[in-house]
């Protein structure tokens, strides 16, 4: 992790509201690094700046009219560096959806909702007790 206790999250959704009321939770509830991107091409665009997670819009497609959606920025995301974990939001609760991002090798899925934020802090907690039992494991393993 970056600066040795702050997580940098990319959050990347096309609504302006529900993309700045993510970021006040994230700034005011946790230690986090954030870094917002309205489009796809944005976050590709700064991908370099290399996040812990992004936090990905599954349509993407309210600001552009051919904007890249969800799937094809988790796709590039995961091209770039298969090991940035990345999450899908979307609006819609159906099992299909979910489903074809955990195919294009996304954490998880996450139904927007008031109850959304805290989902995500869970799995951001998650994933990172996995990483750091990982890398001990690694460590241990390398030693016999």
């Amino acid at each position: 992790m970056k600066n040795e206790t702050k997580i940098k999250i990319f959050l990347v959704d096309d609504d302006a509201l529900f993309l700045k009321s993510l970021e006040i939770e994230f700034l005011e509830n946790a230690d986090f690094i954030v870094e917002t991107y309205s489009t796809g091409e944005l976050c590709i665009a700064n991908i370099e700046n290399n996040p812990d997670v992004v936090i990905l819009d599954y349509q993407l497609d309210g600001i552009v009219a051919n904007a890249m959606n969800g799937i094809e920025t988790l796709d590039k995301i995961k091209a770039y560096n298969p090991d940035i974990p990345v999450i899908m939001l979307s609006s819609q609760d159906k099992i299909e959806v979910a489903i074809n991002c955990m195919h294009h090798k996304a954490v998880d899925y996450v139904v927007k909702s008031e109850t959304a934020f805290v989902r995500l802090q869970k799995i951001i907690t998650a994933v990172f007790k996995y990483q750091k039992m990982e890398k001990e494991l690694n460590w241990y393993m390398d030693r016999m």
